[in-house]
This record gives C-alpha cells, structure tokens and sequence, in this order.
C-alpha cells in the first residue's frame, strides 16, 4: 500500500458506495482504480502519469467516467457524510477552501456596471420580487455606490468602441426613397 492509498477502515466504508455489477462481485480491481483516481486528483496530473501500481491508465480512466456519469461520487459523499453525522463527527471544520487552491482570476473582483445597467437590475429584481429594492432581504439587494460616478477602465472602453466600429460597419446603408436610381429603369 503507498503512501496515501485508502485504508482498510476506509475501504469498509467506501466500498459499499461502489456500483456492483449485475453479473458479479466488484471488479478484482476496483480498490487499485480507485487508489489510482485519488492519486491523479491528489497529483494534478494526467491520466497517462498514474502510476502502474494502480493498472492501467485506461482502465481507470474507464472506471472514473462510468462512476462519474453514474453519479457514485456524489453518493459516496453524500453517505460518508451522514455516516459521519451518525457518529456525531460533522463539524464546520470539515468545510475548507483554500486560496491556495481555488483561484479567482484578477477582474473577479468587482463589477463596473454603468448606471443604466444598474437601473434596469434593479427594476428587474423589483418586478421579479413585486418588492421595492429598499424593502428586499439585504443578500439580493443590488447597493449603489454613494461616491462619485465609477470611471469604466481603458480596456473596456476600447472594447466598447471596437464593438461600434464593427456593428457600424456590420450595418446596411440606409436608402432615400425619394433617391432615384439611375439603373433601376
């Protein structure tokens, strides 16, 4: 057994999760597929680096995606779960995020929105709810700034005028009716 694979105690309890085939047992393989799928996650590698111990790569890829699709993950942590609450060990310390892990790219810090925009969320959120914003729980309710106008960054009003360039040139010039056509005779 390396390093991090599952346990005896563990595999008792991850194993009932696991899908059992309609003609058999588990495959012979199953616990050394899943030990390879923890590996690759754990790793951040790709298919092709998981080590032979395991199987072959194809083999847990394979199984990965048939367990995927069947939704066995979600079960598996949805039992492990309430097999934890049963034993009275669910706690906030089982949620985490890293930032190390999770990554925000850099423009996911805010959001420029114009004053128009800001408008017609508001009337959407106020017809939506059939509440006035100012009476609406606090977590939907969409805040004006109460400093100056927001000034939109360079990169966004080049893109804005890149975007009329391009529809203005997009658009048909428009005919006079009362022009008269020399070639339409």
């Amino acid at each position: 057994m390396a390093r991090f694979d599952v346990t005896d105690a563990e595999w008792a309890l991850i194993e009932p999760f696991l899908p059992v085939a309609a003609t058999g047992p588990l495959p012979r393989r199953a616990r050394a597929q899943f030990n390879g799928v923890l590996w690759r996650f754990r790793n951040g590698t790709g298919w092709r680096d998981v080590p032979e111990r395991y199987g072959p790569w194809t083999s847990i890829y394979t199984r990965f995606r048939a367990w995927a699709l069947a939704g066995v993950f979600q079960q598996l942590m949805d039992g492990l779960i309430a097999e934890a609450a049963a034993r009275g060990q669910v706690g906030l310390e089982l949620v985490s995020v890293d930032s190390t892990i999770v990554r925000a790219h850099h423009e996911s810090a805010g959001l420029a929105v114009s004053g128009e925009v800001l408008d017609a969320l508001e009337q959407a959120l106020t017809e939506e709810k059939g509440v006035p914003l100012d009476q609406q729980v606090s977590v939907l309710r969409v805040m004006r700034r109460t400093r100056g106008p927001s000034r939109p960054a360079r990169r966004t009003i080049r893109r804005a005028r890149s975007l009329r360039r391009h529809a203005d040139a997009a658009r048909p010039e428009p005919t006079r009716p009362d022009s008269a056509d020399p070639e339409a005779d």
